[in-house]
């Protein structure tokens, strides 16, 4: 296999050569000069030394990113305004995908907007949990950068919701110091509304205990640190943008959410976000939506053959707890995590229950991996380093095939260089099939057509993106 071995920008010289005659900086402020060269080249040089580049270098590469991607078309945005929409009925049985870019972020990036360009659609998400930025190495900086050079490469025009999914309290972690745990918590919540995440899932239903007998008393470290969170994200985002926050209030994977879980949770959040309110001396927005379990998990349940147990998801409860949350508190509908590895019949039952929103991850990275087109000598040696460096959770009578379906995600760091390096042609036929999927899933998501009311209702917000220190040295 023969990789492209590219490098990134790693001195003024070369960072003002890549940009010049397409992008000026003066004083801390950028102009753009040539559009078009922009697309053809200059993104490319940018998101890979805003991935892999260092220092002062990378810092740049990412804030020229940030601060052109708006000018040329594609902004960082909340969709809570437009969640609320749904809630009132301005529109209906459309579901949102946000979707988990776990991999070739920048090319994959481009797949979903081209998908999405082809069905009218301007309602799809891409986000990244806080686990995932582990195992994939890419932090909020580096995520929202990737993201929004696919937009610019893909001359995308609108808005570009990047999203902070189950941005999780860990209970064992919470049990040993509860500050530290939530402290960890707000502090990458303020890293990512930085770095252009204007949308945020705060998940502390890790923090629910059953064992308390009353329903509002085992949701009251969830909607206590909710709230918490939530009055901190209102301290911090940029003036203009009211970012969207999610609560949850079923851990994935567990028992079904029930309408009374939702009226617990609810009947704690409300006041404690007026008690918020009144600390910060106005009032303060809350969630605009709530996740909920009704039958799925995490990648699915792998069976010892490779493939995956088909799950029963209780469509009409997620119905239910979507009608509730709209007509009982306002909030734009419910939301279902997991779920990508449904069959295709299933997609469209998502938006027959009219949930505002469905996380998908897994099944993409399956075809990915799957692909007749991936590298098979690469992915060999991927499988490689999961023997060797993740054995210990390998669990008794495991398959091979459960053991690496269970663990592949873990590649995504170690490999994700060799993975951008890829050749053009390879990445390309790995994002055709990508695309495909994509489209499929949107299509039964009822988001398609939906570019009109997207842009009535989600406008830009001039955001002043301070030039970090070091970079005027280098841009001059």
């Amino acid at each position: 296999m023969t990789t492209t071995q590219r490098v990134p920008l790693a001195d003024a010289a070369s960072l003002k050569s890549a940009i010049s005659g397409a992008i000026s900086v003066a004083n801390g402020s950028v102009e753009i000069l040539d559009a078009d060269r922009i697309r053809a080249t200059v993104i490319d040089d940018l998101v890979y030394t805003g991935v892999f580049g260092e220092g002062a270098f990378r810092d740049a590469a990412r804030w020229l990113v940030r601060v052109i991607a708006p000018k040329l078309g594609a902004f960082p945005a909340s969709i809570h305004e437009l969640y609320l929409a749904g809630g009132r009925g301005e529109y209906t049985h459309a579901t949102a995908p946000a979707i988990n870019v776990r991999a070739l972020a920048y090319d994959n990036v481009q797949a979903i907007l081209r998908a999405a360009r082809a069905n009218d659609n301007k309602i799809v998400l891409f986000e990244i949990a806080r686990s995932e930025m582990s195992y994939t190495w890419q932090r909020p900086g580096e995520y929202a950068t990737s993201v929004l050079a696919g937009a610019i490469k893909a001359g995308w025009q609108g808005p570009v919701f990047i999203q902070g999914d189950h941005f999780q309290a860990i209970s064992k972690a919470y049990d040993a110091d509860p500050d530290k745990e939530i402290g960890i918590v707000r502090d990458l919540t303020k890293e990512a509304i930085a770095a252009g995440f204007y949308n945020i899932d705060i998940d502390a239903s890790t923090l629910v205990d059953i064992d308390e007998p009353d329903l509002v008393k085992q949701q009251e470290k969830n909607y206590r640190h909710t709230a918490e969170l939530t009055a901190l994200i209102r301290s911090v985002e940029p003036s203009g943008v009211t970012v969207s926050v999610g609560g949850e209030i079923g851990e994935v994977g567990k028992s079904n959410s029930t309408v009374a879980d939702l009226t617990a949770f609810m009947t704690g959040y409300i006041p404690a976000m007026e008690a918020e309110s009144k600390k910060a001396g106005r009032s303060l927005p809350g969630i605009s939506k709530i996740s909920v379990q009704t039958g799925t998990s995490h990648g699915g349940i792998v069976l010892p053959d490779g493939t995956i147990k088909q799950v029963a998801v209780d469509f009409e409860t997620l119905g239910e707890l979507s009608k509730a949350a709209r007509e009982q508190f306002g909030l734009g509908g419910a939301v279902q995590h997991g779920a990508s590895t449904l069959p295709e019949a299933a997609f469209g039952r998502f938006a027959e229950a009219n949930a505002i929103e469905v996380h998908l991850a897994t099944a993409f990275q399956s075809v990915l991996l799957d692909s007749e087109h991936f590298p098979s000598e690469l992915l060999d040696r991927m499988y490689a380093y999961l023997a060797d460096n993740r054995a210990e959770e390998r669990k008794e009578g495991e398959t091979d095939a459960q053991f690496y379906y269970k663990t592949r995600k873990r590649v995504f760091g170690p490999f994700k260089q060799e993975l951008w390096n890829l050749p053009a042609e390879t990445r390309s036929a790995l994002m055709s099939e990508l695309e495909t999927t994509y489209s499929m899933i949107m299509r039964h998501l009822g988001v398609t057509n939906s570019a009109a009311i997207v842009d009535r209702i989600v406008k830009p917000v001039d955001i002043d993106v301070t030039m970090p220190e070091g970079v005027s040295s280098i841009l001059g």
